[in-house]
């Protein structure tokens, strides 16, 4: 049972959520550069929300950061070159090199991000726009079946040392809404049944993702990772999900077994 004002931010979430749909939708549909930017600003606000946690005393050191990030990933996408993705590595390496909480965690975070962001243009280029729908899809549908099974049903916690609020009601109820986004996809002939099994695998590592996010916050002492987005906190708090479902696809794209997706 739901505790009175447990849907408070709900009204918040939804706006911002309508926003960052219209926005995202649109540049996921026209692709190219505008999707290109797109990514390279949420990996350069992703990378400066990590530095701001893990050095909060070094607020010009964020931004420098952000905007190494930002430089380092669209020099990657508009060069084109296998040698050019050593760059992805730079604003790890330059965060592990500064004091700051938990540098090697962070360097290996920031990697992520990058890696993502990469992946994230790769997909939309090389897949195709379906590939990308499916993901997204398998994240958002995640996300919402765990937010309100979470919130509705609660019970035990998944992983109450690093994530409190995450419980296991809304950790399953992800996966089932990833497998029936597989399904649909298949009954809609967009792809072959087994994004039943891929889908909800994607929603795990998307979990991770989350409780990698929240496991820095936790260290930092910080609720959110930063106020930009109402309802929702930061860019990362948004968006760590959509990381480590990123980095899982591209994983079965380099081990040859994720499938056509689209026609």
């Amino acid at each position: 049972m739901s505790a009175p004002g447990t849907w408070r931010d709900l009204p918040a979430r939804f706006a911002s959520a309508l926003v960052m749909t219209a926005v995202g939708g649109g540049a996921i549909w026209v692709g190219g550069l505008w999707f290109s930017a797109l990514v390279v600003a949420i990996t350069a606000v992703m990378v400066w929300e990590l530095a701001r946690m893990s050095a909060p005393k070094r607020r010009r050191g964020a931004l420098a950061l952000a905007g190494l990030a930002g430089t380092s990933l669209a020099l990657v996408l508009a060069l084109h070159s296998p040698f050019a993705l050593a760059l992805l590595t730079v604003p790890g390496l330059v965060s592990f090199l500064r004091p700051r909480l938990h540098p090697q965690v962070v360097a290996a975070y920031a990697l992520a991000l990058m890696l993502s962001g990469y992946a994230m243009v790769a997909l939309r280029e090389g897949a195709g726009l379906a590939t990308i729908l499916w993901l997204l899809a398998v994240v958002i549908a995640s996300d919402l079946a765990g937010y309100f099974a979470g919130k509705g049903l609660g019970g035990p916690k998944f992983w109450p040392a690093i994530s409190p609020k995450k419980t296991w009601s809304g950790t399953i109820a992800g996966w089932l809404g990833a497998a029936a986004v597989g399904a649909g996809f298949a009954l809609a002939g967009q792809g072959p049944w087994v994004l039943v099994v891929l889908s909800p695998l994607v929603a795990f590592a998307g979990q991770l993702g989350d409780i990698m996010e929240s496991w820095i916050k936790r260290r930092a002492g910080v609720k959110d990772s930063s106020n930009l987005i109402p309802g929702h906190g930061g860019a990362l708090d948004r968006f760590d999900a959509l990381t480590g479902a990123v980095l899982a696809v591209l994983v079965l794209g380099l081990v040859q077994v994720l499938p056509q997706i689209g026609g």
